[in-house]
This record gives structure tokens, C-alpha cells and sequence, in this order.
């Protein structure tokens, strides 16, 4: 996560970049033209483009016209962290965070919501406590802040870096930590129940490199969460680089083993220090291997100018301290015009101590009457179980809501699910679009998805318009 004003800066960014984030996709009308800015540009796969927003910026009129013309997602830089919204235990505030909320559901856009359990920035209180007391006030933290959001957010950050630096692979011997090894996984299923729409993520710095242990301790929670049914929807790698820590040549092959999983993978906090050619050149690197795979979701920049940034020095962001485009934004511009997949692939993933191996089908209706919609399922499998990811399209007019229908194979059941209202467990099952999901452009998509047990395989979806 960023660092904040109060924390202590580290001297070598490699081993001690902490940052904040969130996100995954659902696409909403854009305001210009596709092509011409980031979050017009990302739409064009079925992306989104974001930005981190500070609460206190939103009076600088250069600031909030580059935010929105050029994003769709906005992150909350710091006002959603554990300290900023229970300053006292008990004491909720929201006001900073509903600024930026405000703003962004305003303006078209969608919110990550960023982060509701962390070990660092936490209130005073909460530091002074340990053991059931603590394990219970996070608890009610996730709920209460994931409550009073509930239907607004697109993503979760649930739990942010709890993943050690370094060779060992362990978990970071936090407060939290030290409450029982459950402790992510307990957050993960609170806040499933109190905000069941929105997609969950674990978000963490310094696993870029598919190399790494640290990357792969990751893999293997997220690895561990799906076979057992925890609720965890996708992975937020942060991607702070520098000349100490490169953008490493397999960043590709990191993204697509964790979507592997059956998770969306999404760029949550990005920026790159540098100027001119070689940072255009990176920044392009990065967005081209988002947009190789699949269920790379979108990408989410750690601030506007490069004054806004926790980097300032290292001039780090698209647009200068005047709010000019720099080659790199003219880069990522060019990169997200290039296209990418979005249809996903069938691969095979082993991490340093665990193999799996998962298959990807595409099923897809035929093309709809004017008016209508399509749906097409990305089934992740394993032995016993699958996610399923179902894209709606809508045909040459917008929806104003959609309802998806499939048949289940036998034995097949739906333990959970996200980003729809569904009737049923087994058998044929409707899926119904919610609030914040059913307003559709003219041939733009949204997505859902569901985990079950038994089979996934050969479902085949129809959609029609509400």
C-alpha cells in the first residue's frame, strides 16, 4: 500500500514498497469516444483504467478534469484504510471516503474499495490490541465498513499484504497474524456476507516476479481458498516499479498462473518511476500483458500527476506536475488501442511446492435481435469443483437489465456466487442482474460468476433482455 505522510519511508523500494488498493470490471457507459482516453481504451477489451483519489484533491479543477475524462474506476488513496474510517472503536466515519464515493457514481465511474484489514495504518486502538479481542474488532470492522458500502463497490480489497519479503514464503508476523492463522480467510468470509455483490480481493506489493517466493505463498492461499470454497474473486498485484525493481521479464506468466485459479488478476496500484523512452517503454510492457490475458481486469495507476504521487521525485505517473501527458500515457494509450484477448485459454500452472491444472471453455449463444443480449461462460475446473464466469454482451442497443439462464449438470451445485440475484441451486437456474450492473452500452459487456461443486462442464447460457 502507499505510504502515508506518517509512515517512515524505506531505503530500498525492492524489499519495502507498502500500498493501498482494489479492483476487477463491470462496464458502464463512457462519456467519450473509445480511443481517445484510458478508460475509453480499456472498455474497448472489457477493462477498465483507474486512478487512486485523494479526497483533498477534489477541489483542484486540473485534477478532477483529468480524472474524469481519462478514468472509470477510482480507488480511494487513503480515506477507506482502517484508521481513516474507525478513528475511535465503534466510531465509524465516512465522510472523506464518501467524497470520493460521491464523485466517482457521479461521473459514471466504479469504486475499489481499499483496504479493510491491514497491519499497518491501523487506529491507535486498535494497535493496543491482541488475540480474540482484536480478531473480533476486525471483524467488526470488515462488516461494518462492508455494510455501509454495500452494493457501491466494485471490488474489495479485503486483506492487504500479509505476506513477508524475502526467501521464506510466511506470512508477516502481524497483530493480526498472531490472532490464528485464519485470520485472512475469516475476512474474507465476513465481508462475502456483508457485501455478497461485490468481487473480493487479496491485494500485496512485491509479487510481480512469478520467481518469487513471496509470489508464490501468495499463489498458494489463493490456490488453497478456491479448492476449499473460501469467497476470494481476485488478486491485486501492486506493481510499484523502479530501476532497483524492474518490471521482471515473466510479469505475463504471473498474471495469467493466478488467473489460472479461476480469479480475476488485477493491476491495483501502478506506477513506474522514470521518464521519457523508458518509462513509455515500460508502462507499455505492463498494459500489454494485462491485455494478454484474459481475466486481467483492469489497471489502476497510483495517482494522476506525478506531484499527486507518494513518488513525487521519481516522477512516476502519466501526466506531468501541470497535468500535461507524458510519452508514457502517450504509450498507454497506443497499448490499450492495440486490443488484447478476451477469451481465456486452457494452460497449466505449477507453483514451487503444488500443481494444478485447470481448463477454460467458452460456450457462447448466438448473436442477439437488435435489443437483445449474449452470454458466454469461462469454466475453471478442478477435481470436485469450478468457477464460472459469465460475460453478458449486449446487442445493438442497451440493456436496461438482462436475466441469464443454464442448466446445471447433474450433481452439480451452486455453493456461492457474485454480481447477480440467481433462483436456485441445481438444475436450471436464472441469473438477474443487480443495481449496479444492469444498465448495459450497446455492445459492451458485464460479467458475473458463481463456484459450485461436481461439474461445470457444458453449461450452456441464454440471455434476454428485462
Amino acid at each position: 500500500m502507499k505510504l502515508t505522510s506518517r509512515s517512515v519511508s524505506r531505503a530500498a523500494l525492492v524489499s519495502t514498497l507498502v500500498t493501498a488498493t482494489a479492483g476487477a470490471a463491470v462496464l458502464l457507459a463512457s462519456t467519450a469516444s473509445a480511443g481517445t482516453t484510458l478508460g475509453a481504451s480499456a472498455a474497448e477489451s472489457g477493462r477498465y483504467f483507474g486512478t487512486a483519489v485523494a479526497a483533498n484533491k477534489l477541489g483542484d479543477s486540473t485534477y478532477v478534469g483529468i480524472l474524469n475524462r481519462e478514468f472509470k474506476m477510482v480507488t480511494a488513496e487513503n480515506e477507506m484504510k482502517m484508521d481513516a474510517t474507525e478513528p475511535s472503536q465503534g466510531q465509524f466515519s465516512y465522510a472523506n471516503a464518501d467524497r470520493i464515493v460521491n464523485h466517482a457514481r457521479a461521473q459514471g465511474m466504479q469504486v475499489r474499495g481499499h483496504a479493510l484489514a491491514w497491519h499497518s495504518q491501523q487506529p491507535g486502538w486498535m494497535q493496543n490490541m491482541s488475540g480474540t479481542a482484536l480478531r473480533n474488532a476486525m471483524l467488526n470492522h470488515v462488516t461494518q465498513v462492508a455494510t455501509y458500502y454495500r452494493g457501491k463497490i466494485h471490488s474489495w480489497d479485503v486483506v492487504n499484504e500479509a505476506f513477508q519479503d524475502g526467501s521464506s514464503g510466511a506470512r508477516r508476523d502481524s497483530n493480526l497474524q498472531r490472532t490464528g492463522n485464519d485470520w485472512i480467510e475469516a475476512a474474507f468470509r465476513a465481508a462475502r456476507a456483508a457485501d455478497p455483490g461485490a468481487k473480493l480481493c487479496y491485494n500485496d506489493y512485491n509479487t510481480d516476479d512469478w520467481t518469487h517466493a513471496k509470489t508464490q505463498a501468495v499463489y498458494r492461499l489463493v490456490q488453497d481458498f478456491k479448492q476449499r470454497g473460501v469467497p476470494i474473486d481476485c488478486v491485486g498485484l501492486q506493481s510499484h516499479f523502479n530501476s532497483q525493481s524492474p518490471v521482471p521479464g515473466n510479469y505475463q506468466t504471473t498474471l495469467q498462473n493466478f488467473a489460472n485459479l479461476g480469479v480475476d488478476v488485477q493491476i491495483t496500484e501502478l506506477d513506474i518511476e522514470g521518464s521519457g523512452t523508458a518509462q513509455a517503454q515500460n508502462y507499455e510492457r505492463v498494459v500489454k500483458a494485462c491485455l494478454a490475458v484474459a481475466r486481467c481486469a483492469g489497471i489502476t495507476v497510483w495517482g494522476i500527476r506525478d506531484t499527486d504521487s507518494w513518488r513525487a521525485s521519481g516522477t512516476p505517473l502519466l501526466f506531468d506536475g501541470s497535468g500535461n501527458k507524458k510519452p508514457a500515457y502517450t504509450s498507454t494509450l497506443n497499448a490499450l488501442n492495440s486490443g488484447g484477448t478476451s477469451t481465456t485459454s486452457t494452460s497449466t500452472t505449477t507453483s514451487s511446492s503444488t500443481s494444478t491444472t485447470t481448463t477454460t471453455t467458452t460456450t457462447t449463444t448466438s448473436n442477439p435481435n437488435p435489443g437483445g443480449c449474449t452470454a458466454s461462460v469461462s469454466l475453471n475446473s478442478w477435481n470436485g469443483g469450478f468457477v464460472a464466469t459469465v460475460k453478458v454482451t449486449a446487442g445493438s442497443s442497451a440493456l436496461n437489465g438482462w436475466t441469464v439462464s443454464m442448466t446445471l449438470p447433474s450433481g452439480a451445485t451452486v455453493t456461492n456466487g457474485w454480481s447477480a440475484d440467481r433462483s436456485g441451486n441445481t438444475g436450471t437456474i436464472q441469473f438477474k442482474n443487480v443495481s449496479y450492473n444492469g444498465n448495459v452500452p450497446a455492445g459492451m459487456s458485464t460479467e458475473f460468476g458463481f463456484q459450485g461443486t461436481g461439474s461445470g462442464a457444458g453449461m450452456s447460457p441464454t440471455c434476454s433482455a428485462s
